[in-house]
């Protein structure tokens, strides 16, 4: 091996321990260009993020990757062995569990959309509730009269549930029998095929006025 070799070999080891120290000491998912500004110029993240899910896989945690961040996990197989402190939270009402779910499956949605799914009206703070959880966002504005807020999930969506990308989620029935959705989804409602998160052709980027906002319809309650 010449000397170039064991200089390149050097320099990838130290990265990758670098990568290990900043994802152990990071509590949230961590994206490839976070990572990048502490590495050498040129190093390439994702081989190096590969490399190193690789070297953890069969151990008691894994590096995994949620939507298009990574973070270092206890492994599934050893998750009953981890009693973590527990704190009192309310549990999500079944509005909220429900809005949940077919934002999941049908993003990019609109609050009439979702409500045209479920069959009732989906009061403004029940999406609220789902924004503050971290676990839904507002991804733009439908191009159709009145131009609608459009809600999806996120990053932190994937994280809590164990999923790498919306392609994990699990099919219908298994959500009813969860009693996450109840009623007869419409037959149009699909398991969404993976995405990078972008705007659709049907969307608008969201303007400054929209940062702060839940909605551009007046607020509603729901019980």
């Amino acid at each position: 091996m010449s000397d170039n070799d064991d200089d390149r070999t050097e320099i990838a080891e130290r990265n990758l321990r670098i990568l290990e120290a900043l994802l152990f000491a990071s509590s949230e998912p961590l994206g490839p260009e976070q990572l990048a500004s502490y590495l050498g110029e040129g190093a390439n993240v994702q081989a190096l993020l590969g490399l190193l899910s690789a070297r953890y896989a069969g151990r008691g945690v894994n590096l995994v990757q949620r939507g298009s961040k990574w973070a270092f996990r206890t492994a599934e197989d050893l998750g009953f062995l981890l009693r973590r402190e527990e704190h009192e939270t309310k549990p999500l009402s079944r509005p909220a569990l429900e809005t949940l779910s077919i934002i999941a499956y049908h993003q990019p949605a609109t609050r009439a959309e979702i409500q045209e799914v479920r069959g009732v009206e989906t009061g403004k703070g029940t999406i609220d509730i789902l924004m503050e959880a971290g676990w839904v966002r507002m991804r733009g504005r439908r191009r159709t009269p009145g131009r609608p807020v459009t809600y999806g999930t996120t990053d932190g969506f994937l994280d809590h549930f164990g999923l790498e990308s919306l392609g994990d989620l699990p099919g219908l029935e298994e959500l009813k029998g969860a009693g996450l959705l109840s009623g007869r989804p419409p037959a149009s409602m699909q398991i969404p095929l993976p995405f990078d998160g972008g705007l659709r052709d049907d969307e608008d980027p969201l303007e400054p006025d929209d940062l702060g906002l839940s909605d551009d319809t007046e607020d509603s309650s729901e019980p």
